[in-house]
């Protein structure tokens, strides 16, 4: 078995749409980043890369590069996750919690578990994801931005 954990923050002041767990979220402002900003993804490829100690998302998809300009964030998802899978490796599970004041994420979750558990080819009951706030404390409190932390287990196949 294998533990992996990964952090993602990204700061609202964007026009591009908020994108969530590949969810379109309505929200006045998109976060600011070189990709799509989806900080759940973000915060899971970063843990799916430490569990198999493969480095961090930068590692793959630096933000110097062109190609990656805008980039729908789980289509960096799908193409890391072939690279463990090919390592002989499967989700048992992965859990996730979204920390934002703004927008809420109750009504979304059930949709970004599914497009999860499509790029990782695990079932949805192997996908957990939480949302909480920062009790109106810090950058996240003053509603600056999302931030999102995720853990994986990856078991091998033998």
């Amino acid at each position: 078995m294998r533990i992996g954990y990964g952090f993602d923050v990204h700061a609202f002041g964007s026009s591009k749409p908020l994108i969530i767990g590949g969810v379109n979220i309505p929200n006045h402002q998109g976060l600011i980043a070189h990709s799509n900003g989806d900080v759940l993804v973000h915060s899971l490829i970063d843990a799916l890369l430490g569990a198999v100690a493969m480095g961090d998302i930068g590692t793959f998809f630096p933000s110097t590069k062109k190609k990656y300009k805008n980039i729908d964030s789980r289509v960096l998802l799908k193409c890391i996750w072939k690279k463990i899978y090919l390592k002989n490796y499967y989700v048992c599970n992965t859990d996730s919690t979204i920390i934002t004041e703004i927008p809420k994420m109750l009504s979304y979750i059930s949709f970004m578990k599914l497009n999860l558990s499509n790029d990782l080819n695990t079932t949805i009951n192997n996908i957990s994801i939480k949302a909480t706030t920062s009790k109106k404390i810090g950058c996240i409190g003053r509603k600056e931005g999302i931030a999102c932390q995720s853990i994986v287990m990856l078991l091998k196949n033998k």
